[in-house]
């Protein structure tokens, strides 16, 4: 049974950072967060504990902004209290994995500040002795806890397999995705459990304004390198069908964040999977995917992968044209591979970029519900956008006409209105 959520008593107070990027807290000022571009008190059913294995980020050229107690006007705290003329600056959260976020941190930004980089950004306040984000556990799923982390064993386990293994591109590629990046599905490969990534693509047929591999130059950095070839099926089935073999309900999957689309290399894929289950029928595999190829998507279906992870930042084709910036497809034939997976029997999960006052738009929630409704797909997985908010926005060229629902109350619309829709936020493992 998942663990009731634990909630403060009252409010927790504004925290900022000081010009040695120290955090304190302000007890004149209540934690604020922000809703697109409304600054809102966050409910006390909508804080929880910082989550373990999260970070916190002093953000450049931004300052905080709070509540005064009993107040409903949002006020700035412009400069140092304990060293008055001092800049300061806000603090964000970058939520463990399982969690999303209510509201994104709140703050007025300097005219010159720069772009931030590509993380989500959500509200932080402290109390009783600890930090609180406004967001909730969307998944209970474990396979990313930093329990399961033993630096250590990562390192031997990575280190061993890498040795067994020198031929293999795709070994050595995620042996620097565990040891270099830290990346936690890399690492999940390594120690034999959960879900392992197979990324095969260096080429993309989209420019993503939050592309974590690859940035045009000035702008903001990429989080990670891609990669730079395309394994060999030979190399894909050397890593997936041990895995399979190994762990109880795994999960391998094409389509991971230091790749470009996958689909654009459909023939070797197809030809993987079909080695994948001449080795074993055990497992899951899957593919995410910005779904940009029905035709390719029919055959991979047809070479038995067993699900397929679209990634959308809106289900209104306006936005998610500017999101995406697509090269030669349209939110039409998103759509098509998402038909096309269900007629073949397989499971489609939405995974749906949260960020609050975008998301929760009336509208938006509007169109999304019509693509539930006429596409039926079976999973939503609630994960944050990592994004500068004000960037976002602008590019998005998004206004608040109606006011945003609220991340709480938009997912309990969504229960409402499809009992049978699940959410989550890890790929589910379907065998």
């Amino acid at each position: 049974m998942p663990t009731p959520p634990i909630h403060p008593r009252q409010t927790p107070r504004l925290v900022y950072a000081n010009q040695h990027g120290e955090i304190k807290d302000f007890p004149e000022l209540e934690m604020a967060g922000r809703s697109g571009s409304l600054y809102q008190k966050p409910e006390l059913q909508d804080l929880i504990p910082l989550p373990e294995g999260s970070e916190l980020f002093v953000l450049p050229g931004r300052k905080p902004v709070g509540f005064e107690a009993n107040s409903h006007e949002p006020s700035l705290l412009a400069e140092n209290p304990d060293e008055p003329g001092e800049e300061i600056q806000a603090v964000a959260a970058f939520m463990a994995p399982a969690h999303t976020a209510i509201h994104t941190a709140a703050f007025v930004k300097n005219d010159d500040a720069e772009t931030l980089p590509l993380f989500a950004y959500t509200a932080v306040g402290w109390h009783e002795g600890r930090f609180w984000v406004s967001g909730f556990r969307s998944d209970e799923d474990l396979r990313q806890e930093p329990l399961g982390f033993d630096p250590a064993k990562i390192t031997t386990s990575t280190q061993k397999r890498l040795k067994t293994l020198p031929q293999n591109r795709l070994v050595q590629h995620l042996g620097n995705c565990s040891l270099t990046y830290s990346c936690p599905a890399a690492k999940n490969y390594f120690l034999n459990q959960y879900e392992a990534p197979l990324p095969t693509s260096p080429e993309c047929n989209a420019r993503c304004l939050g592309c974590i591999s690859l940035q045009p130059s000035g702008c903001c950095p990429s989080t990670q390198d891609r990669i730079r070839f395309v394994p060999t099926a030979n190399e894909i089935a050397e890593v997936a069908v041990p895995h399979l073999q190994r762990v109880p309900s795994g999960v391998v999957s094409f389509g991971q964040g230091c790749e470009g689309e996958p689909l654009l290399q459909a023939d070797t894929i197809e030809k993987a999977i079909r080695l994948i289950r001449k080795g074993t029928n055990n497992g899951t595999v899957n593919l995410n995917s910005n779904a940009s190829l029905p035709e390719a998507v029919a055959r991979l279906a047809h070479a038995g992968l067993d699900s397929i992870r679209v990634s959308m930042s809106s289900a209104r084709p306006e936005y998610h044209q500017r999101y995406f910036r697509p090269k030669g497809f349209t939110f039409n034939d998103v759509r098509q591979s998402i038909a096309t997976m269900k007629k073949a029997g397989r499971f489609v999960s939405l995974n749906y970029f949260v960020l609050p006052g975008f998301t929760d738009d009336p509208e938006e929630f509007a169109a999304l519900c019509e693509l539930v409704e006429t596409e039926k797909p079976d999973f939503i997985q609630l994960r944050n956008l990592n994004i500068d908010p004000d960037w976002y926005l602008e590019a998005m060229q998004h206004t608040d006409r109606r006011g945003p629902m609220g991340i709480r109350h938009w997912h309990k619309e969504m229960q409402r209105n499809f009992p049978k829709l699940r959410f989550g936020y890890f790929n589910p493992p379907l065998r």
